[in-house]
């Protein structure tokens, strides 16, 4: 469906109010005892890692905080453990930033290297497949992963390890729709956003280190479970709505669409704050089916059900976790998360034009696009933006002139080259048949 701008001033509000997600969640909040250790190692990690980082990228980086976000979620945890999962977390939030400013090419070449990392971790196999080649120095964004999945898969397991590089994928898929939504500028219906969501959020593979974490493998018939698949999607479903919530404000500054708020806007023909309630009411909904199928989790056996309580209480604390961590970190709200927590009301920011100069369109020109070149070394047109027409090598009086000699000299070219000969060939023919007579 085209996009007709849901942001149009004429009917813009200054404010909206946040729903008491917190209120209505009475989880208890845990923090890993060595959480800011880790965390403040972990974001060095990635800070020294993309030495290409912008000053202004940097400074997010730090006041983003995923490190505290995953000493919320990941409690029990060995340190050393918490910080691989910390870790993935910065780079995840990083492929977020990066792939928030591509289309629907740089995400496939940045999927590529990511997944090509771990596939072959312990060496750098770039692809020479056609359209599919990849530089001859790893990117920062495959070092990065490589480095972070060497240490996991040390001592995790098989069932996990599987999980998380089939989610990964999915993370990918996920984020080439939204490209290719971005590219076409449409905004999807609600199904296919929703399913599309679920993916992007980096949820599922996140969910797979909590077994990671607490060392673990739950078997397949555990896994698919209906109860289990349900609390899985339901604490995915939390924290997806929440964040659409949580960061409206900021997406809407940049005219980012890739949010139920803005759909709902443009599909039901909501206002802001109808829209942002309907959302607010999902979550209140998913948290109350969460407790339900909590009291439905049926038994396993002994053993196995220890570990499925493991990993259900990791999905609680992903929970509660996620919705106080998104007034702490400065992605949301700026340092102004506290006071909003308090009041819940967000003062809409500026929108900014299309020359804004964002956090995430400076990391994609100092990681990424230096690196474009060897991926395609035969630009294709249709790999290029819908809105980036190639760069022309001919003057347009040059190419109308060019086309109209195409037509002139082919034809010509077919009927001289091709046609006549056949004729004076059928001829010959029935000359000789003639003299034989």
């Amino acid at each position: 469906m085209p996009v007709h701008n849901p942001f149009a001033p004429s009917s813009r509000p200054d404010h909206f109010i946040l729903p008491d997600l917190v209120g209505h969640c009475h989880f208890p909040l845990s923090y890993h005892p060595n959480g800011d250790a880790v965390a403040a190692e972990s974001v060095k990690w990635l800070d020294e890692g993309c030495p290409e980082l912008s000053p202004k990228a940097r400074k997010a980086l730090y006041g983003l905080q995923a490190g505290e976000l995953t000493a919320y979620c990941y409690t029990t945890c060995s340190a050393e453990r918490l910080r691989v999962v910390s870790d993935f977390m910065n780079y995840l939030f990083h492929l977020d930033n990066i792939s928030d400013g591509m289309m629907r090419t740089g995400t496939e070449e940045l999927s590529d290297v990511v997944m090509n990392a771990l596939w072959f971790p312990d060496r750098y196999e770039p692809t020479r497949c056609p359209r599919k080649m990849q530089p001859a120095a790893e990117p920062s964004a495959g070092k990065m992963a490589r480095d972070y999945w060497l240490r996991c898969i040390r001592d995790a397991k098989p069932g996990p390890q599987a999980r998380f590089k089939e989610n990964l994928e999915l993370f990918f898929e996920a984020v080439h729709q939204q490209a290719r939504d971005r590219e076409a500028g449409i905004i999807p219906d609600l199904e296919s956003y929703m399913n599309v969501r679920r993916d992007t959020s980096g949820c599922k593979p996140v969910f797979d280190l909590i077994e990671y974490a607490v060392d673990i493998d739950l078997p397949d018939f555990v896994v698919t479970h209906p109860v289990i698949q349900a609390l899985n999607q339901g604490a995915n479903d939390l924290v997806t709505w929440s964040n659409d919530i949580f960061s409206y404000n900021v997406e809407q500054a940049r005219g980012d669409t890739h949010n139920m708020i803005p759909i709902l806007m443009e599909l039901q023909g909501l206002d802001l704050q109808s829209a942002v309630d309907f959302v607010g009411g999902l979550c209140k909904q998913t948290i109350d089916a969460f407790v339900e199928n909590q009291r439905n989790l049926p038994s396993f056996g002994p053993e196995l059900d220890r570990d499925v309580a493991l990993y259900v209480q990791g999905m609680q604390d992903w929970i509660v976790g996620s919705l106080h961590w998104s007034f702490m970190t400065e992605r949301y709200f700026g340092t102004s998360g506290a006071e909003i927590k308090k009041n819940r009301i967000v003062r809409l920011l500026p929108r900014k034009d299309a020359d804004g100069d964002a956090v995430a369109r400076d990391v994609v020109s100092a990681i990424w696009l230096p690196h474009r070149a060897c991926l395609t070394p035969v630009p294709q047109i249709s790999d290029l933006p819908l809105d980036t027409p190639p760069t022309p090598t001919v003057r347009k009086g040059e190419l109308t002139s060019i086309v109209r000699s195409l037509f002139t000299c082919v034809p010509l070219f077919i009927f001289f080259g091709l046609v006549v000969p056949t004729i004076l060939f059928l001829l010959s023919g029935e000359m000789s048949a003639i003299s034989i007579l």
